[in-house]
């Protein structure tokens, strides 16, 4: 594996960070990795998702997944970063109603200043 400059070990430990958060489901953690001009683009409604803006547009959507997705887990499958940008292919599991699920996708995330100011999410299907 290549060396990375410090401007990709940056956005790389931000980005883990982050991602450690999500999967603690821990809601001012996630928060606090995030700009306070956050912009974060949701999948659903298909096609085209819903993006959402700020810190209070994007922590009611967080707030709102961890209730609604108590089992909730992102494995990172791959990450590939340059400078302040990073992608992220992942396996999303969940169960609900006793029954497990899961999906695949991508997050396209920009970071600045040791947080995530843009996390876009993309899934399969």
């Amino acid at each position: 594996m290549n060396k990375l400059d410090a401007q990709s070990q940056a956005t790389l430990d931000t980005v883990n960070r982050f991602n450690d958060a999500v999967n603690a489901h821990d809601l001012d953690k996630v928060m606090a990795n995030f700009t306070e001009d956050c912009i974060f683009s949701n999948t659903r409604p298909a096609p085209d998702g819903t993006t959402y803006r700020g810190q209070n547009e994007v922590r009611a959507w967080w707030a709102e997944f961890f209730a609604n997705s108590p089992k909730a887990n992102f494995a990172g499958e791959e990450v590939i970063v340059a400078g302040d940008r990073c992608i992220v292919r992942w396996h999303y599991t969940w169960e609900k109603d006793g029954k497990p699920g899961h999906i695949h996708g991508v997050d396209v995330l920009k970071v600045r200043d040791g947080k995530v100011a843009e996390k876009l999410a993309y899934v399969k299907g």
